[in-house]
């Protein structure tokens, strides 16, 4: 029996809202499984320390969002380039951005021809030569080429990481573990942050060179973890060589039992659901307009790219310097030690709430993080405004406060993006997917490092109103579209998404290993009536 002779659909009659299941299981394929302890799993725990190397991949990125926000804040960087300001501290900062955009071109291709690793791989080398570039830099030309190639190398790492992550961990902690490789941006942040208050006692241009220079510590240690970390099953059954699958499925998640029913039913699922997927050719960039389903996930997945990076969340990323001045805190200890704190406290807030994706929910995560956020970005902006009319001393405290509130509920979402864009996208579109996301959050990240600067020399205060408006669209979006995802295996999702023609991969699994089951019996029955013969 094959997947084609029995394709089964989802009965949207069911209420397909997500249910927790019973304390210490998980559901995969319609079953409920215990939960196995990683630290006591020798080979998950090996499996888990791979990943760990993955989510290194975004400490790399924290670090420099971080870093160029420091860099401002000190003297000798800023005497360096002339005072950069305007327009041309816009390019500075955007041109990773650029070359960000430049990376997506190459991504979706590579990692699904060549593999989620040479993905990794590739862009980490691109990376080390960046930033040689950038601790070397002796012009402006040489330090915004440096920063374009960085960008081309991080968009390709970046592109490469979360998908990997995401097909490798074990179903019952996979949430936890993509949320956690999106959130670890903030423990790059947290060391530049740190490590740009640290510089700022070197009286000489290595006070900015050296923190670039640091940014090789995490590409060099992941290139070197490489080639013992495991490849995608799901690509590798894509591109037939389901044996070596179902080898690192049941190496990683059954401690090397092939035979564990587990391990059967998850190699089994992958393969329904890519079967599935290849005969209906739905692998280019038109499917994702082709049905309704495809269409929400995109539209759903843009939404929140740009959300990312348009909730007011640009301003202090990269142009805390200025925004401090602006309310009338100008000393650089007093804003770099502002900056280690937000980091540090992103960071709590960031690996805390990865916890708890999948207890409290994708959809609620999402409208308490932007209702909140709304909220606090109001009052900012009040502060700041009140300065304005009338400076005083005293309103710096409170606004500080504000954006340490405001931060709280952003890092309360942040990361989300890479666990529910991956796990929503089927695997035929999931690396066009998330390369769009990419795009979505680099082109706005563009517009942030851009035309920040440029408002807020212009308008000063008065540009936080459009985050404020947009904040209140935000909301809207999010109330009415986002769907809820929590303890689903990725194959099954689709359930949410297509409707009438959801196909149920859990249901094809099972009887798919039902019927398996039923031919070595009989196989087995058949040798022993002929033994019986001779």
């Amino acid at each position: 029996m094959g997947f084609k002779d029995h394709i089964p659909r989802v009965q949207q009659n069911e209420a397909l809202k997500p249910v927790p299941p019973p304390k210490g299981y998980f559901f995969f394929a319609g079953q409920t499984f215990p939960r196995r302890t990683w630290y006591k799993d020798k080979n998950l725990r090996k499996l888990y320390f791979y990943i760990l190397v993955l989510i290194l991949t975004n400490t790399a990125n924290g670090f420099d969002g971080s870093m160029m926000n420091g860099l401002q804040t000190l003297s000798y960087w800023r005497e360096y380039f002339n005072h950069p300001q305007g327009s041309r501290l816009g390019l500075f900062n955007a041109s990773m951005s650029l070359g960000s955009m430049l990376g997506l071109f190459f991504l979706p291709y590579t990692v699904d021809r060549f593999g989620r690793k040479v993905g990794i791989i590739s862009g980490c080398l691109v990376m080390l030569l960046a930033v040689g570039l950038q601790t070397g830099a002796t012009n402006f030309g040489m330090f915004i080429a440096a920063r374009l190639l960085l960008g081309f190398g991080d968009n390709i790492v970046l592109g490469s990481a979360p998908l990997l992550i995401a097909e490798i961990a074990h179903p019952q902690d996979r949430a936890i573990l993509v949320t956690l490789s999106a959130a670890s941006y903030h423990s790059g942040a947290f060391i530049a942050s740190w490590v740009t208050y640290g510089t700022l006692q070197i009286q000489s241009n290595w006070s900015w060179r050296l923190p670039s220079l640091l940014q090789t510590i995490c590409s060099i240690f992941i290139l070197a973890m490489m080639s013992w970390c495991p490849e995608s099953p799901r690509w590798l059954i894509n591109r037939g060589q389901e044996d070596k699958a179902l080898q690192i499925l049941a190496h990683y998640h059954a401690n090397g039992n092939g035979q564990d029913e587990f391990v059967q039913l998850e190699y089994t699922e992958i393969r329904a659901a890519l079967a599935i997927e290849k005969e209906a050719e739905a692998n280019t960039w038109l499917d994702f307009l082709r049905t309704k389903g495809n269409r929400k996930r995109i539209g759903i997945i843009t939404a929140i790219g740009f959300f990312s990076q348009w909730s007011g969340n640009g301003l202090i990323s990269y142009y805390l310097y200025q925004v401090m001045n602006n309310i009338g805190i100008t000393s650089p200890q007093t804003q770099l030690g502002v900056n280690g704190g937000l980091k540090t406290w992103g960071l709590i807030v960031n690996i805390t709430m990865s916890f708890f994706v999948d207890r409290i929910g994708r959809r609620k995560i999402y409208l308490i993080s932007t209702v909140g956020t709304l909220f606090a970005f109001t009052v900012w902006t009040i502060i700041a405004a009140r300065y304005a009319i009338h400076p005083v001393n005293g309103l710096g405290g409170p606004f500080v406060f504000m954006i340490f509130v405001y931060g709280s509920f952003y890092d309360f979402k942040s990361g989300l993006l890479a666990s529910y864009t991956t796990e929503i996208l089927p695997y035929g579109l999931r690396a066009k997917g998330f390369t769009w996301l990419n795009f979505c959050v680099t082109s706005a990240l563009f517009f942030n490092q851009y035309v920040n600067a440029i408002a807020l020399e212009a308008l000063a205060w008065k540009y936080y109103l459009f985050y404020c408006v947009f904040l209140v669209f935000e909301v809207g979006i999010i109330y009415f579209f986002v769907v809820e995802t929590r303890y689903t295996p990725m194959e099954e999702i689709n359930k949410f998404f297509d409707g009438d023609s959801a196909i149920d991969v859990a249901e094809m699994a099972n009887a798919e290993l039902k019927e398996a089951k039923i031919e070595r019996v009989e196989e087995a029955e058949s040798r022993v009536e002929v033994e019986k013969r001779a």
